[in-house]
């Protein structure tokens, strides 16, 4: 049996970066480079595993418990292959720690550059064990390919123990979750599962079924540029007119200034001139009726901007991205209990809190496939600093067989 780790190296050597500005799907091409990649993977265990035009694979093993087991739900394991474009994820050059001491660690192809405790105190925790970093380069692609080794891992094991009683076990791997595309195509019934898990969170033991509501907002500002020395009474400066926009958004509720269930109004884009400008946020609450009011709020100074410079001056689109999905998962609350219980039976204590984001599993979770979100074991996704504890990640695993176990012995209390 190929070791986790091997796995998990394999897979983020390929660059699976996806493209917001691409209206292809998925975004970029080179996603395919590993998602056909792991459907030739789960056939050669002899799954019966397929890849659609849109890049989604799905794969099932079927159940081999008798016919005196009783109805067994079907279930799900979901991971995304695409990184994020907040860093580059070509030329990944990982670093392998062994037996972490818990001090600083060189980030060897940028000279000086450290991953030192003093910066991410959770490093400590980890004294001993086998670190996974970057090369200070590029970020690592543990979110989400540590989620997709950890699922692989898992079935290969299935596959090659026969006598572990289990379910039917559905298997899914999908592009362009880190754009918010993740399961737009996705076909839940096709799937075939009765509820499923996401292996897309962070650090060990984190279990969430709590999840922002998401909007974003484009805003298209239309200035009146006038040559300055003759521009008294007649410039409208584009780029002073998204100043003053900004300012109507309270300065508390920005990502620096927030954490757990508070939201945020974050700017992720401000470019332009004096004649146009264009800006982009992002809108979060976990709260549906303080989402809405955010909403609102962003509306009502764009008004009171265009009463002040002239209809037409500020065009918002603003449109909805996915929901908070406890209102879906929490009918099926067993399903959380059951991920607490594997968890437990590895030693890890269950964190169970909110995430300050979204997963594939918000959406499919409307979808008719409550889906809350596991540990995949990593910390500081997204950049240069990120890096996983390769002991989170077989703990990742076998928390997976254990849900599969439970569920075939009916142990869903």
């Amino acid at each position: 049996m190929e070791k986790l780790i091997d796995r998990f190296l394999r897979y983020v050597s390929i660059d699976t970066q996806s493209d917001p500005d691409s209206g292809s799907r998925p975004s970029s091409a080179k996603e395919l480079d590993l998602l056909r990649l792991l459907c030739q993977e789960l056939q050669e265990m002899g799954i019966d595993a397929t890849i659609d035009p849109y890049g989604y694979v799905m794969g099932s093993l079927p159940s081999n418990l008798n016919e005196g087991a009783g109805k067994v739900p079907s279930i799900g394991f979901i991971a995304h292959a695409d990184t994020s474009p907040d860093a580059s994820g070509s030329g990944v050059r990982p670093q392998i720690i062994p037996d972490y001491d818990g001090g600083p660690i060189d980030l060897k192809g940028v000279e000086g550059l450290q991953l030192r405790p003093e910066d991410f105190p959770e490093l400590t925790a980890y004294r001993g064990q086998t670190l996974i970093t970057t090369d200070g380069t590029t970020l690592l692609g543990a979110d989400d390919k540590a989620g997709i080794a950890e699922i692989m891992h898992a079935v290969q094991y299935l596959c090659e123990h026969p006598e572990i009683p289990h379910g039917k076990i559905c298997i899914g791997f999908t592009p362009d979750e880190e754009i918010g595309r993740g399961v737009i195509c996705f076909d839940v019934r096709k799937f075939g599962a009765d509820y499923a898990y996401t292996m897309d969170g962070g650090r060990i033991g984190e279990l969430e079924y709590e999840n922002f509501n998401a909007a974003g907002a484009e805003i298209h500002i239309q200035g009146q540029n006038i040559h300055p020395g003759e521009a008294k009474g007649k410039m409208k400066n584009a780029l002073l007119i998204g100043m003053e926009f900004q300012q109507f958004l309270p300065e508390r509720e920005r990502p620096e200034y927030t954490s757990g269930y508070e939201g945020f109004f974050h700017l992720t884009d401000f470019s332009g001139t004096v004649e146009k400008a264009e800006m982009s946020y992002i809108i979060r609450d976990h709260d549906l009726q303080k989402f809405e009011e955010k909403k609102r709020l962003m509306q009502n100074a764009a008004e009171d901007i265009n009463r002040k410079y002239g209809k037409g001056t500020i065009e918002l689109d603003l449109n909805d991205q996915y929901y908070n999905m406890k209102k879906m998962v929490e009918p099926h609350l067993h399903i959380v209990k059951m991920a607490m219980k594997a968890m437990e039976m590895e030693g890890i204590i269950p964190l169970v809190q909110p995430i300050r984001g979204g997963t594939d599993g918000a959406n499919l979770s409307y979808m008719g496939l409550p889906c809350p979100n596991i540990f995949a074991g990593g910390h500081n996704f997204h950049g240069k600093m990120e890096y996983i504890p390769y002991e989170s990640m077989e703990k990742a695993s076998k928390v997976i067989l254990n849900i599969i176990r439970l569920f075939a012995e009916g142990k869903q209390d």
